[in-house]
C-alpha cells in the first residue's frame, strides 16, 4: 500500500501565494490544507501572508513617499533574479 502524498514545509511555502489566490487544482489545495492542518509553524506563516495581504492591499502608492516606493521596488528586483 502506498502512502498518500504529502507535501514539505519549503512546498506549501511556495504554493501559500497561489493557494490563497485560489489558483491551486483541487488536490493540490487539499495537499495544502492538510499539512496546514497538521503543522503550526505553516499555518501561522500562511496567517501571516494573510495579514501582510490585507495590510498592503489597503496602501495605496500615493500615500508611499518616494524613498519607500524606491526601496520596495528595489526589493522587489532582488526577490527573484533575472531571466536569462
Amino acid at each position: 500500500m502506498t502512502p498518500p502524498p504529502t507535501l514539505s514545509c519549503q512546498q506549501v511555502v511556495e504554493l501559500v501565494s497561489d493557494y490563497l489566490d485560489g489558483a491551486l487544482d483541487p488536490s493540490t489545495a487539499t495537499l495544502v490544507e492538510e499539512h496546514l492542518a497538521q503543522c503550526p509553524g505553516c499555518a501561522t506563516y500562511l496567517e501571516q501572508m494573510r495579514q501582510t495581504i490585507g495590510l498592503l492591499g489597503a496602501v495605496r502608492e500615493d500615500q508611499l513617499s518616494e524613498a519607500t516606493r524606491t526601496g520596495l521596488m528595489a526589493a522587489f528586483r532582488d526577490l527573484r533574479p533575472p531571466r536569462p
